[in-house]
This record gives C-alpha cells, structure tokens and sequence, in this order.
C-alpha cells in the first residue's frame, strides 16, 4: 500500500477500503497553542498537534439501515484498514439505527479539501503575550495578582462519504480567562474573552476592568436570599441561553417532556415568549463568530445525526421577536413531527435592539439593583419548565441609583432561563462573550446584558 499521511488521503483511502453499503470518513487535525500565568508571571506555555479519524458504515438490513462508529487517534495509514473493518463489524453487529437516512449527497465539494490543514502556534500570541506583561506590571504596582490561561486551537476537518462529499472547514477557536485577586485573597474578580486570533484583545482594558471591580470588593454587604432586581451580563445570559439551546430539541417537545411541550400535546412553536422584540438565532456565517456550514456529527444523539453528516446549515432563527420560531430537529426528527429541518449550529447570538452598554444600564438603574460577574455549576433542576439551579462567582455588587456602592455575598439562584426571558424590561447592546459555564464546549456567543426585575437568589452561598 502507498504510504498516505495528508488529511485528505487518510478519507480517499479509508473510503476506497470500504466494502459496506455507506461509509462517512471524518478527519479532525489539531493544533493548540496556551499560555498560563499566576502571582503576576508566565508559569507554562505549549504547543500540540493531533489526529483524529471517525469512521462511520452503514450496513442496509432487511429491517433497516444499521450504523457502526469508530474513533481513533494519532491513526497512521497502516491503522486504517483495521479501523475501518472495526466500524464495519460495528454496523454488522448492530441492529436497524432509528435514525437511519440516505447519506447526504448534491453538496459541492470546498475547493480546499486536498490542502494542508491549517495549524495554530505561539506566533498567535505573538501582540497579546506583550501586552500582557505590561498589564503584569501594572497589576503588581497597583497591589494585585493576576491568574488565567489564555488557549487557541484549530482544528481543520475533513469529511469524505460514499456519496461523493468532499467538504472541509477550519474552525479558529480562542479562549481568554483573567482571574484577579488581593493580595490576601479575600477579593477575587474574573473576566473573559472569545476570540478567533487573539487580534483585539486588550489586556491592560481587561486589568483596568477587573482593577475596579476588587476596589467595589473594599466595602462588604451581607444580603439574604430573595428576589432582586438584577442586571446579567452577557456571560451569565449566554450560560442560560446555551442550555436552553441544548433543551430545545423538538422531538422531546412532541413527546410532551420539556419546556417547549404544549400541555396536551404538540410544541410551543408560535407563542410570544418574550415581552419585546428578542430573537435568538444562529447563523454558521455570523461575523466574528464563524462555524460550520455544515453538519459535522461524531454521533448520534437527541440533536444530532451520522446520517446528516455534509448536510448544509443556514442561518436559522430559533425565537423570532419574542415568538418561539424553531426547535432543532435532524432530518430523522424532523421526519417524526412533521417539522423543518433545523440542525443544531455552533454559535448563538441574542438580539434584544438595546444600545446600551452594561455600564451604561448600571448608570441607569434607580432604587437597588444587583450586578452579576458570572454564574457557575449550573444543573437542571426541572426539564418541564427548564428550573436551572447555580451559583454567582467572582462578585456580586449592590447597585444604588447608578452606582455601584459595594461587594455582597454570592447566592444559589433558581431560575428558568425561558421565564427570565418573559420577564426581562431590558434588553442592552449585543456584544461577543464568553460563557463561563459552558465556555469549554459552547465559545462562540454574542449576547446583550439582561435587567430582571425579581430574579430568584434563593439562598445564600459562601462560594468565591
């Protein structure tokens, strides 16, 4: 055999080895490049590179159409044919798959699909790990420690099928965490940013943000538990919205298990669950915020297909002012309730037509307000009506006719992000963000603040 090592000969070869009805060949090629910090200084920085190779066959049956998926790693030419058979007698040996569709066909292929994969480094860092240690340097004269890690990684994917698909994407993904404490560690702030290239992105405004947090951290208030009226940066709203995402699949809807079931059967789809105008959508082309252009499926799940795999993603509005407008469907599910198709899309973004920026619906505030940083361990509680339980972190501050007059203890909240939704009177400016929950799966999100007049800070936490 000729020795293959590109990308694109590791799919051409493993299709051509193939002797079941179907086969889908995905090849992921890594690359990741991270900075670590803490006390003020650089503690590590690496580089990685990795291969991935999924390998999906199909078998048709008598009683239907059965799958087999496998997954290896740092796969060689001489590992392909053992992993292809194994995928081979993984559909043998499975029965007909639920899910089971023709494999997706008619896409043209990406122009690029026998290029070289694209690879990140520590050149990525090369203006921001300068900028970086001056904002050391100016943390440490003004008396406080930063923390964080800094991560991009870039992953090229190639996807090859029996049916002639020859498509390829390269998804850029930036991550910054910046953690600033006092000196005693009784004051901690946190802050972070999404980014495809680390281009922008502006330490010394992220210090200067966190600077002033640990000077409102100098004046304590003990709050109980209760309902507060409460401004949520757009972190907390993309952790919230993210896992209402998640939950929005419209077959469980139909069966009548979450929140988007209507009580006696059928969906939600067309009610008015937002007071104005909000729409929540995701659009693979997003600026700033781009992802797939079409369907990359490891698995199957509730929200996903092998079956799909190539098949074309649009921009797809899930809440369409205020009304719900889709939930995410594969072609399987969609065949099930009579749905569109509505694959889910990695990227999220709220827009709510504010202009203000959080600082400004600060200013704004009248009476008592509180002000979020960022919320954490966040679970379900209840998928009927989606009750999320969590945590605040890294400071919450209490708001008097616009201005922030000190630091109080963190809370559990319970709340339902699509009852928050109906009750929000505000609506900020839509700005890229990252989900501090969920920021290790979910990273690209563009969301406005949100003011709640009664948020449910049902207990005190002694959480940091």
């Amino acid at each position: 055999m000729s020795r293959v090592s590109k990308p694109y000969e590791i799919v051409e070869r493993a299709l051509e080895l193939s002797t079941t009805d179907g086969l889908v060949v995905i090849a992921d090629e890594h690359s990741s490049a991270n900075l670590r910090w803490a006390g003020n200084a650089l503690t590590t920085n690496g580089v990685t590179r990795g291969r991935t190779l999924t390998v999906i066959a199909t078998v048709d049956g008598a009683e239907g159409t059965a799958s087999g998926v496998v997954s290896r790693s740092a796969v060689t030419a001489d590992d392909l044919e053992p992993l292809v058979r194994a995928a081979e007698a993984a559909a043998r040996g499975a029965g007909p798959a639920e899910d089971a569709q023709p494999l997706v066909s008619g896409v043209p292929s990406s122009p690029d699909f026998t290029d070289a994969p694209a690879e990140t480094g520590s050149e990525v860092f090369a203006d921001f790990a300068p900028a970086l240690g001056d904002a050391f340097a100016r943390a440490r004269s003004g008396g406080r420690e930063l923390y964080g890690f800094a991560n991009h990684e870039l992953t090229s994917t190639y996807l090859g099928t029996s049916t002639g698909l020859r498509l390829r994407h390269d998804q850029p993904t930036g991550t910054l965490e910046l953690n600033a404490k006092s000196p005693d560690r009784t004051r901690s702030a946190w802050a972070g940013r999404s980014t495809r290239d680390f281009k922008g992105v502006d330490p010394a405004a992220m210090d200067a943000e966190l600077a002033q947090r640990l000077r409102w951290a100098e004046r304590r208030i003990d709050l109980p538990a209760g309902r507060y009226e409460t401004l949520l940066p757009p972190t907390a709203v993309a952790d919230l919205l993210i896992y209402q995402l998640w939950s929005s699949t419209a077959r469980d809807a139909v069966e009548g298990r979450t929140v988007f079931s209507q009580p006696g059967g059928g969906t939600r789809l067309g009610e008015t669950l937002a007071p104005f105008p909000l729409t929540l959508r995701s659009d693979p082309h997003a600026p700033g915020l781009e992802s797939a252009p079409f369907v990359i499926a490891h698995s199957s799940g509730d929200s996903a297909s092998v079956f799909d795999n190539g098949l074309p993603l649009a921009p797809t509005d899930w809440i369409r002012d205020g009304k719900l407008e889709r939930l995410t469907t594969t072609r399987h599910s969609a065949a099930l309730t009579g749905l569109p198709v509505a694959p889910a899309i990695d990227n999220l973004v709220l827009d709510g037509g504010g202009e203000r920026s959080l600082e400004e619906m600060v200013a704004a505030t009248t009476g008592r307000a509180l002000l979020l940083t960022c919320l954490w361990y966040i679970r379900e509680v209840d998928p009927a009506t989606l009750l999320l339980t969590g945590l605040t972190r890294d400071g919450v501050y209490l708001v008097e006719d616009g201005q922030v007059v000190g630091e109080v203890n963190n809370f559990r909240f319970n709340e339902s992000p699509v009852d928050l939704l109906s009750r929000a009177s505000e609506a900020g400016r839509t700005e890229k963000t990252l989900p501090r929950e969920w920021g290790d799966w979910f990273t690209r999100a563009a969301m406005p603040a949100l003011r709640i007049p009664d948020f449910n800070m049902s207990s005190v936490s002694q959480g940091v």
